[in-house]
């Protein structure tokens, strides 16, 4: 296929799939991490009011013991919160919140 591109094909269907082609920036994380850390600590895996989170991409599972710990299920547990955490989906935008992911795999 003459003039084919495989790159605009790829970045077509990123944004088609609602992908941001922005990387996602861990020290704007930080800055969105500080309204987390009312409850949770970030150099510390000790419970605050919420589990610490030092680690939190190094260990097979959140806090409940049964989730397995990926960019999904973090981003899931941010949108929804539970356990009395509340959820985010609606107080946080979608940059801010991939901002957050990126800032807590550095933890």
């Amino acid at each position: 296929m003459k003039g084919f591109n495989f790159a605009s094909l790829a970045m077509g269907m990123l944004l088609v799939n609602g992908m941001s082609l922005k990387a996602a920036d861990a020290a704007k994380g930080k800055e969105v991490f500080e309204q987390c850390s009312v409850c949770h600590n970030a150099d510390s895996d000790e419970k605050k009011m919420g589990p610490g989170l030092k680690g939190l991409f190094k260990k097979a599972t959140l806090a409940d013991g049964k989730t397995k710990v990926t960019e999904k299920s973090v981003q899931t547990k941010i949108d929804q919160g539970g356990n009395g955490m509340p959820g985010y989906e609606e107080m946080l935008s979608k940059d801010e919140k991939t901002n957050l992911v990126a800032y807590l795999k550095t933890l």
